[in-house]
């Protein structure tokens, strides 16, 4: 049996629609046709040859994000069963087929049932951000209610998420984001901050009397995680999934304030603390039922006839919301 999936052959070249053979389910996995695949900025640099940390060879099938339906199980399954309608973060790096494709086999512990009030689509946007946030806000910051949180690039992929998981979690939150942002940010429950024109110094000082916020979480990197360095409080924490460049220790140990790195990939590369990824969305899950979390999507539709324009709209910039592709 054969499927239609998107191959790269080589960097920065054509996403070529390929007929492979339907991958057949081992041992802990389960056989998902795929509905919908969920773009994200790493699938770009994966794809120009610019991310030798998610170990993803040629020739390759992007997609890290997925939402579709269980059609067939592994031996030792036992927590799905055909017909469920499923989301995960389950492949696209370290040499895993991607999403892609219409079909793919998925380690189930990867996977959670998809939230019954999102559609394919909304749930495939959600499994890298759910966990980029779950992992920084959660299990490294430890949020709890009452606290103060900003996140940096609020109405970013990661950021969206991250404000209305902070929400949810009871802080009082707050974002930083462009000025045509402001009311997204604001309509996820955050005090909106337009870091273009309002220095770090400055809204430290009118939003906390200087105080710093109790934890920053970092989506955008680079001179934006010195920035969170110097919006924290004293004895406050940092989490960045993105703090990969050189930065000045100083203004944080000045607060002696703590950080936390977040590197999503490590139990697809590894295959270490896979269930973990199914706990996180299972918690995504119970969060959108309860209506505390709803994806932002761009509008525009695309197939895998057309999903080449996805990634066009991403690198240059176009995106508003997360980009889907339609698999079937």
């Amino acid at each position: 049996m054969s499927m239609q999936a998107l191959v790269l052959n080589r960097y920065n070249g054509p996403l070529e629609l390929t007929e492979l053979s339907v991958p057949q389910p081992a041992q802990g996995q389960v056989l998902v046709r795929i509905a919908a695949s969920g773009l994200n900025p790493l699938d770009t640099k994966i794809r120009a040859g610019a991310a030798a940390h998610a170990k993803h060879p040629l020739p390759l099938v992007l997609g890290i994000d997925m939402a579709g339906v269980v059609v067939a199980l592994g031996s030792g399954v036992s927590a799905f069963k055909v017909g469920d309608e499923v989301y995960g973060m389950t492949g696209g790096v370290g040499g895993i087929q991607g999403s892609l494709a219409q079909y793919a086999a998925v380690d189930a512990d990867l996977l959670a049932l998809k939230p019954a009030n999102l559609s394919m689509r909304e749930a495939a946007a959600l499994p890298l951000a759910f966990i980029t946030s779950y992992a920084g806000i959660v299990d490294r910051a430890h949020v709890s209610p009452g606290q103060t949180v900003l996140v940096q690039g609020g109405a970013g992929g990661v950021g969206h998420v991250s404000v209305q998981l902070a929400v949810a979690l009871g802080a009082k939150v707050f974002a930083t984001a462009s000025s045509r942002d402001q009311d997204i940010v604001a309509g996820f429950g955050a005090t909106p901050i337009d870091y273009k024109t309002q220095p770090v110094e400055e809204y430290v000082a009118a939003l906390t009397q200087g105080n710093g916020f109790d934890v920053v979480a970092d989506t955008v990197g680079g001179t934006t995680l010195d920035a969170s360095f110097a919006a924290v409080k004293h004895f406050g924490h940092v989490v960045s999934a993105l703090g990969w460049g050189t930065h000045t220790l100083a203004p944080l140990s000045f607060r002696e304030a703590t950080y936390s790195g977040v590197f999503t990939l490590h139990p697809l590369l590894t295959g270490e603390y896979r269930a973990h990824h199914g706990e996180m969305l299972r918690e995504a899950t119970r969060l959108a039922e309860a209506g505390k979390l709803q994806p932002r999507l761009d509008p525009r539709r695309f197939d895998l006839a057309s999903a080449g324009l996805a990634y066009d709209a991403m690198t240059g910039g176009t995106a508003r919301g997360k980009m889907v592709v339609d698999i079937g």
